[in-house]
């Protein structure tokens, strides 16, 4: 199979250096969530990657060749950068077919791939009347045409319904565990959690991390527990005594930071006090990810406090 290899790539507009000595490397058979906040340069070095603009310096490639050098591109390589560029007058059946035809591929494919992206019934209809998520649909299946070894996609959950959110989850982890390369770059921290094995974070052009989902999620961990029962001023004195500071919340149960709930368990077990719930507890991606960018953020909302007080 293929992978993409970046190795010191930049892009300069004019004075502003939106890609900067990027070098990291997509391997196959797992999905890579590709993250940065806006303006990290995620969708030029897509763009880099297919050939759409030209490096500054530095190279892209994919199986080790320049995109635009490749035979048969598009049964290599299956991109969906934007979801609107598919001409409205066409209809979701033509716009696939003028890809294949022009790729020295059937009719038989463009249905099959239709149907997979849940298009089927609307196949005759112009792209003009679709909705976001259809367009996005649509986008998936041509990226899908030539049912290639890499699969680049740019925020394909975008405008999805439920449902389409858990077809393109369960498409990409299928699509790795067939042994292709798949990157998705998005901004749904939620989303990307579900189906991503290995992450590369940018910002500001420059590459902030390259390395497994659960490494990056543990490098920026604490141990932290959740823990109730009928017994809270018992429990608390109890872990105080032990040197911890539990933290109650308003639902009743107890936080406790630096601590698994293995020794919490032990610890009211031993003093014959009833737990109700005790669960460890992890740093989401999106509270990793937001640690790890707070700096490379361009744009930053602030929250005017006197929304956050009542009125008297």
């Amino acid at each position: 199979m293929t992978s993409i290899d970046v190795h010191e790539l930049t892009k300069e507009y004019g004075t502003t250096r939106a890609v900067d000595s990027l070098t990291f490397s997509v391997r196959p058979g797992r999905v890579t969530g590709f993250l940065g906040p806006n303006g990290a340069g995620k969708s030029t070095t897509m763009r880099l990657v297919l050939g759409l603009d030209r490096p500054t310096g530095g190279t892209a490639t994919i199986g080790g060749k320049p995109y635009a050098t490749l035979d048969e591109p598009l049964r290599r390589v299956g991109a969906l950068l934007d979801a609107q560029a598919a001409h409205g007058s066409r209809t979701a059946r033509n716009h696939l077919l003028a890809l294949a035809v022009s790729n020295g591929m059937g009719a038989r494919r463009v249905e099959e791939v239709l149907e997979e992206a849940g298009l089927g019934q609307v196949a005759g209809a112009r792209i003009k009347t679709f909705s976001l998520g259809m367009r996005q649909r649509l986008g998936i299946a041509a990226a899908l045409l030539g049912d290639p070894e890499v699969v680049m996609l740019d925020e394909p959950s975008n405008g999805l319904d439920p449902e389409g959110i858990i077809w393109i989850r369960e498409l990409l982890k299928r699509l790795a565990r067939e042994g292709r390369t798949v990157l998705v770059s998005s901004h749904l921290m939620n989303e990307t959690s579900s189906f991503a094995d290995h992450l590369v974070i940018l910002g500001r052009g420059r590459l902030l991390a390259d390395l497994p989902m659960k490494e990056f999620l543990d490098a920026r961990s604490r141990p932290r527990v959740r823990v109730r029962t009928t017994q809270s001023v018992r429990l608390r004195d109890v872990l105080v005594r032990k040197g911890y500071e539990p933290v109650q919340g308003e639902d009743g149960c107890w936080t406790v930071e630096g601590a698994k709930a293995g020794e919490i368990g032990a610890t009211a077990a031993a003093e014959g006090i009833a737990i109700l719930e005790l669960s460890d507890e992890q740093t989401t991606l999106e509270q990793a990810y937001l640690d790890l960018t707070a700096d490379a953020m361009d744009f930053v909302s602030v929250v005017n406090p006197s929304h956050n007080r009542q009125e008297s």
